[in-house]
């Protein structure tokens, strides 16, 4: 129950920069991560789901597993440039919550854990690129599938 009422919470906040609280305008399946360079072993299958607001910045939030079994929120901001119709790079910044697991990662508050990275779509595949924030990865590569909202 605390991971949705904390989810909630974390959508609000996404929707308050906005002018206006219309709905999502695209969602977004998580299907997997790689974690490269990985030490020890990850749990690899991640799905979740992300609605996003594209507003010029694009506002996020979302539920997925994680890495480390267990259900996970994430709320960030991002930023995409369209090199044609059907392709985006970008690049995000936000914070998930990890419970019980913010002390495996190097830089986080509790369990609140921040995120940066690289992000590509092409049509209906979006991968993204973050650096290791645990002592035991080089780099996580997520991807997934997205779609615009009508």
């Amino acid at each position: 129950m605390k991971i949705i009422a904390f989810a909630g919470a974390l959508l609000f906040g996404a929707l308050l920069p906005c002018s206006a609280f219309a709905g999502p305008d695209r969602v977004s399946v998580l299907l997997g991560s790689d974690h490269l360079g990985a030490s020890r072993d990850y749990q690899e299958l991640n799905p979740g789901i992300i609605l996003t607001l594209e507003r010029g910045l694009n506002y996020s939030a979302g539920l997925y597993y994680n890495s480390y079994k267990k259900a996970s929120a994430l709320a960030a901001i991002g930023y995409g440039y369209e090199i044609r119709h059907d392709f985006e790079i970008g690049i995000f910044a936000g914070v998930a919550f990890y419970p019980g697991d913010g002390e495996r990662f190097r830089h986080a508050v509790g369990d609140l854990v921040p995120l940066v990275g690289l992000q590509a779509r092409y049509r209906h595949v979006f991968a993204q690129l973050l650096p290791g924030a645990a002592d035991s990865v080089d780099a996580i590569l997520t991807v997934g599938l997205t779609f615009e909202l009508q």
